[in-house]
């Protein structure tokens, strides 16, 4: 039989054709990502669905190959068929999923979102917000396969993920790394037990089953952990996106030693698709082939910018690399209400300026005696109005970016009810999302300019509406068009939350309602949120959509006491660090 040329493989470089000019126009033409090597030859990667591809070709175009080339080629290629059939019979639901032995059951498209995980050995999950990626991720770590297993996550996460573990997986054992440099990891963790329906934690030996750091860390771990571990969980994987860094080195180390690759994002590039490359570098670096292949195809041969990015999402989908279901997709198993915690910047310097005039406030209201009780009180109510605006203002600009994110990842349709309290904050988030034509409902407008407000968000352009904490009772027909509600400030009174996400679980509501609760690390959030029980409700929610959202809780009488406490608290440890950081030879020792 006639052949047209040579098809070889040589290890690194992938597959090495040499072939006739008109044949060589013909592969550029049906191989987009195709690339030039030395004297003429092409060359595609060694991937599975290249091979697959090859072999295809090779069916109108035969060319000469060694024996030992042609049994890789088939094999490479059939692991592909494999794959891409598993993924379809899983996706379809023929597949039977395994029991998972967890105190409390995952939900079953949780446990779909596991199995394609081990099925692929790779996979970015990109589910809608707040519908429990952490969660799959413990579903999957369950099985022993994947044990032991890394989670890397932002470092205000770890101990959330020691609290999932301990509700979900309480039978394992999970330590979080506590240095950013290797000490021995023998026992450092505890097992937690069931004891007559209580936990109890007793010290461990061996290796934990299950390690937490974050990112910052992950450079000096990364030789230590690589020989160790069987999986790891990119959290918030966005932190990949952008290649050359040491953290970036470490996270490619770690992913190429190990087989089950789980990364989490509702957002995993920012800017360019390049970025998506980076990411699928640390996932699955077989499915977009190298670097050169991926600008190739998908950039149109230069550049970092994705020419058709539908296209590439599909085409994810379709290999089984990626899986993202919206709020729709999955309103059959969500819960009818999701609370959802949500760790949010704030302007650190702008929190600052804001809240100066707070401290001598502060102070009063910790030191007056009954005889000045009159002068506390009025201490109380100023101290918490302003620094409950200074958080509020500070955080503004992060709410905005948030609301804007929920509105471009769904539909065109898609809409946010946002409360809100202060002034200041309702003018910054209209200038921040004007181009959703923003609707007030708070108590500034006569009722008959709230009607004509809540008539437009209903019915008309506008995309966003805000609304005070306080001043939406009774109102009926948003649940109609919207199922997304976002607090924006935190109120003390539970209750108050709980009306403000009663406007949208309601009857006449055909989605399941989600709710974010919008939690700074500073200001007066931390405070506010334990007294208001806000926090609870990330666990609760997730697992218990049949427990009352928010329970009646009291409000402590002193929470403005505790406020101004941990505020005091609070500017002291600022203060020393500033006097610190004009010591360098005491900043290095404490740092030390």
């Amino acid at each position: 039989m006639d052949t047209f040329g040579k098809l070889s493989f040589l290890d690194p470089l992938g597959w090495i054709i040499a072939t006739q000019p008109h044949v060589a126009l013909r592969m550029k033409r049906i191989f987009p990502k195709i690339a030039p090597a030395q004297q003429g030859y092409l060359r595609l990667s060694d991937t599975p669905e290249n091979a697959r591809e090859i072999q295809w070709f090779l069916e109108r175009y035969p060319h000469e190959i060694g024996a030992a080339d042609l049994k890789l080629l088939k094999s490479r290629a059939q692991q592909h068929r494999d794959k891409e059939a598993l993924v379809a019979r899983m996706l379809s639901g023929i597949v039977e999923t395994l029991s998972y032995p967890m105190a409390e059951p995952p939900r079953p498209y949780q446990v779909t979102a596991a199995e394609l995980w081990k099925a692929s050995g790779g996979l970015l999950l990109g589910d809608a917000l707040g519908s429990g990626k952490s969660i799959t991720a413990i579903t999957g770590i369950v099985d022993p396969r994947l044990q032991p297993a890394l989670i890397v996550c932002y470092p205000h996460l770890a101990r959330q993920f020691l609290r999932f573990f301990r509700r979900f997986a309480p039978h394992l054992n999970v330590h979080i790394l506590q240095k950013g440099t290797p000490y021995d990891l023998t026992g450092r963790f505890h097992v937690i037990s069931r004891d007559s329906g209580r936990l109890v934690c007793l010290r461990g030996t061996g290796l934990p089953q299950v390690i937490i750091t974050n990112y910052q860390k992950l450079a000096g771990w990364a030789g230590t952990l690589a020989p160790l571990l069987k999986s790891v969980v990119w959290d918030e994987c966005q932190e990949l996106r952008h290649a050359g860094t040491s953290k970036y080195f470490a996270a490619t180390t770690i992913a190429d030693a190990v087989e089950f690759r789980l990364a989490c994002s509702h957002t995993p590039m920012h800017n360019y698709g390049i970025e998506m490359w980076n990411v699928y570098r640390c996932i699955d670096d077989e499915v977009l082939g190298s670097r050169e292949e991926f600008v190739t195809e998908w950039c149109g041969g230069s550049g970092e910018i994705v020419k058709e990015p539908r296209a590439l999402g599909a085409y994810l989908r379709r290999s089984g690399a990626f899986l993202r279901r919206t709020r729709k997709d999955l309103k059959i198993e969500l819960p009818r209400f999701q609370p959802v915690v949500e760790t949010i910047e704030t302007d650190s310097d702008l929190l600052e300026r804001e809240s100066l005039s707070c401290e001598e406030l502060a102070h009063t209201i910790m030191q007056a005696g009954e005889s000045r009780k009159g002068q506390k009180m009025q201490a109380a109510g100023e101290f918490d109005m302003r620094l409950r605006q200074a958080t509020g203002i500070a955080k503004a600009p992060y709410v905005a970016a948030f609301v804007r994110m929920l509105l471009e990842a769904g539909d065109e349709d898609e809409k946010v009810l946002v409360a809100c309290w202060h002034r200041r904050v309702y003018e910054i988030l209209n200038e921040e999302l004007a181009d959703f034509h923003p609707t007030m409902y708070t108590g500034s407008e006569t009722p008959a300019a709230k009607e004509r407000n809540k008539a437009e968000f209903i019915g008309g352009r506008s995309r966003v509406m805000l609304m005070s904490l306080r001043s939406g009772a009774g109102t009926d027909g948003i649940q109609q068009v919207c199922s997304l509600g976002v607090i924006a400030e935190l109120d003390w009174c539970p209750a108050v939350h709980e009306q403000f996400f009663g406007r949208l679980d309601r009857d006449g509501q055909a989605s399941p309602v989600f709710g974010y609760f919008l939690v700074s690390d500073e200001g007066s959030d931390p405070v506010v949120a334990d007294i208001a029980g806000v926090k609870a409700q990330q666990l609760g929610g997730i697992r218990d959509p049949d427990v009352e959202m928010i329970e009646e809780l009291q409000v402590d009488p002193n929470h403005v006491k505790k406020l101004a406490e941990a505020y005091l608290k609070g500017r002291k440890g600022s203060r020393q660090l500033a006097a610190v950081s004009r010591q360098p030879e005491l900043a290095s020792e404490i740092s030390a």
